[in-house]
């Protein structure tokens, strides 16, 4: 974990809820694709975890919901602003330790931010994903363009078929069983659909959480795994599937 001063160099408005933030600082203590940032913000006790979407020497890239105060605070802020940000927090994706014949990328909404990164990441590899990403409607459509540029496929679902199939992701994933090893990021309500999918047999898992101080420090993350309470921002935010249980 690092603390250092980044500059908003452009807001970039992707569609009515979505924005792409670009900053420049010391990207050092990013490793791995999945790790994410903590922002601090005027006015705001706490800071807002954001996963890092991309990064290279110098450059950090973010993508961001639209959700509440002060993440509307932070898409209003004018290029050129310094932002006080920890860099380099949780873990991240991982090899998968299959033939990428198996693999594919399951993102749900803002949930697709990190795994651009590591889209990026494995064709920098020579591998070229599969990537299966769902959204609300057409409308809300946002980064295809990005995934086609460095996966092999790029499968799209819409709740109301406005854009690819209409269905959920878990109704891209049933069409693929061929591709038995996940990656997956979004809303939990998803993560435990796309667990429940019997041709799945390994994956890794991203979860998203409330976080207090985002480096394991208050606790208020935790989350029960087969090896009992862990904090989603220290010991995740990445988690393999032999490591999650789901609490009835």
């Amino acid at each position: 974990m690092k603390a250092s001063a980044f500059t908003l160099q452009r807001v970039r408005h992707l569609n009515a809820d979505t924005v792409e933030l670009t900053l420049s600082g010391d990207t050092s203590d990013i490793r791995a694709p999945g790790q994410f940032v903590n922002i601090a913000l005027p006015g705001f006790f706490l800071r807002r975890p954001v996963s890092v979407c991309d990064w290279s020497d110098g450059t950090l890239t973010l993508l961001l919901r639209l959700a509440g105060a002060g993440t509307r605070q932070l898409a209003a802020t004018p290029p050129g602003t310094a932002l006080d940000v920890l860099s380099g927090l949780g873990n991240g994706f991982t090899p998968p330790g299959v033939p990428p014949e198996r693999v594919i990328l399951a993102g749900g909404g803002i949930g697709i931010a990190p795994l651009y990164g590591l889209a990026k990441a494995l064709s920098r590899q020579g591998i070229r994903p599969v990537a299966a990403l769902g959204f609300r409607d057409r409308a809300g459509l946002f980064y295809v363009d990005e995934f086609r540029a460095v996966c092999d496929t790029v499968l799209i679902a819409t709740q109301d078929g406005s854009s690819g199939v209409r269905g959920q992701i878990t109704d891209l994933l049933q069409q693929n069983v061929s591709r038995t090893y996940v990656y997956c990021c979004g809303p939990l309500p998803m993560l435990r659909a796309v667990y429940a999918l019997p041709h799945l047999r390994g994956g890794q898992y991203s979860f998203e959480a409330r976080m207090g101080c985002g480096f394991g420090a208050c606790m208020g993350c935790s989350m029960p795994f087969r090896d009992g309470w862990r904090r989603i921002c220290k010991d995740g935010p990445v988690f393999t599937r032999e490591e999650i249980i789901w609490e009835n």
